[in-house]
């Protein structure tokens, strides 16, 4: 039986979902092969502890430091919907975004309490069916999965007073699930990822192409592109609340890093609709930005109430209201005041995200760089 490290947790934890992949990088493409398909996970925990559970977690630390270890995962905690009796074989709780297993084991705790194993026999939507009676009784429980994890960094002891302290472990868990199917709408084969950008600083852009400077001192610098392509580096900020914190899981483990690319819109006015669009037809009118020939293969999101509209702009010519933009029929009728945004085709430009996960939302950061078509 390995140990369990049962204190209750302190918001926020910490989550880190690492990921290995090779990137090969040639003048017009790049390949890109994932080395590691499931992410690598480290928790960070912190507990607010009285003096008894601070001298028992430092013992426990001291004795188990090169063991493997039960961890709660507190981020992927849900509440029961009815008490735990100590003599019952079923809690009843929602499993549809959790990682439970089966065989297999789980914790129970009430709000702010020392967490309890329990073992798992059975997975149902909505109860878990246990192997033997819970052995205590919680009225307003919380329910989390677990995984084996081992200390990878030493155990901080934070005394703030002869009575209370805090204690910071980070684990590494050697268990992993992968997830599949992300819930994004796609556009030729690809996420778009339709979540716009929250802003907690300002957002850093830069756009440059990858050259040589040729100087030999006698007459022009010369500029010898090394990459055909413009990369264009970005940061965001997401945060999620409720069920689209699962959905983001699932999305960032289907991207498996630095690997697999998506869409993502500009949210910008590079384009403004001169007229309203009907479902069959197979051009837009625009005003731009630019000429026309600029617009040739760019890919656009109709932002629209009833769902977005995606496609691809093969052809454009100057209009009298515009630029007369062609595309495949939309299917729907587009209002003349519906938003265009351009689809710009990204990857993470990271193998590292850190997740923080909160009682009502879980947020990070994440790089991106444009990728070739």
């Amino acid at each position: 039986m390995l140990r369990l490290w049962p204190f209750p947790v302190r918001q926020p934890v910490t989550e880190v979902l690492e990921w290995n992949t090779d990137t090969l990088i040639t003048e017009a493409a790049e390949q890109r092969i994932a080395l590691r398909t499931v992410p690598r996970s480290i928790l960070t925990v912190s507990h607010l502890l009285n003096a008894g559970d601070l001298a028992r977690a430092a013992e426990l630390a001291r004795v188990g430091l090169v063991d493997t270890w039960t961890v709660p995962l507190w981020h992927l905690a849900r509440l029961a919907v009815a008490p735990i009796d100590a003599a019952e074989l079923t809690v009843f709780v929602d499993t549809s975004q959790a990682t439970f297993a089966a065989p297999g084991q789980a914790v129970v705790a009430a709000d702010g309490g020392e967490a309890y194993l329990v073992e798992v026999s059975a997975i149902f939507p909505d109860r878990l069916e246990l192997a033997v009676p819970a052995g205590v009784n919680l009225t307003h429980p919380i329910v989390a999965p677990v995984g084996t994890g081992v200390l990878t960094r030493p155990v901080e002891i934070d005394r703030r007073r002869q009575g209370l302290g805090t204690v910071t472990a980070s684990f590494t868990l050697q268990d992993g699930t992968e997830l599949v199917a992300s819930s994004y709408p796609t556009h030729v084969g690809l996420d778009v990822l339709t979540d716009p950008a929250v802003l907690r600083q300002p957002l850093a852009e830069s756009i440059a192409q990858s050259v040589e400077y040729i100087d030999n001192s006698f007459g022009p610098i010369v500029i010898e592109p090394v990459l055909t392509h413009v990369q264009r580096r970005s940061t965001i900020t997401l945060v999620d609340r409720g069920t689209a914190r699962w959905s983001r899981r699932r999305w960032l483990h289907t991207m498996r890093g630095r690997q697999r690319a998506f869409w993502l819109p500009t949210w910008g006015r590079e384009l403004v609709l001169q007229a309203p669009v009907t479902s069959s037809a197979t051009s837009v009118i625009v005003a731009a930005t630019a000429e026309p020939g600029v617009w040739i293969g760019r890919h656009v999101m109709f932002d629209i109430t009833s769902g977005p509209v995606f496609r691809e702009i093969t052809n454009a010519i100057y209009d009298a209201l515009g630029i007369r933009l062609t595309i495949a029929a939309p299917g729907k009728s587009i209002p003349s005041t519906t938003p265009i945004h351009l689809l710009t085709r990204v990857r993470l430009d990271t193998d590292r995200i850190e997740l923080e996960h909160f009682a009502d939302r879980t947020e990070f950061a994440a790089s991106l760089i444009e990728t070739p078509v």
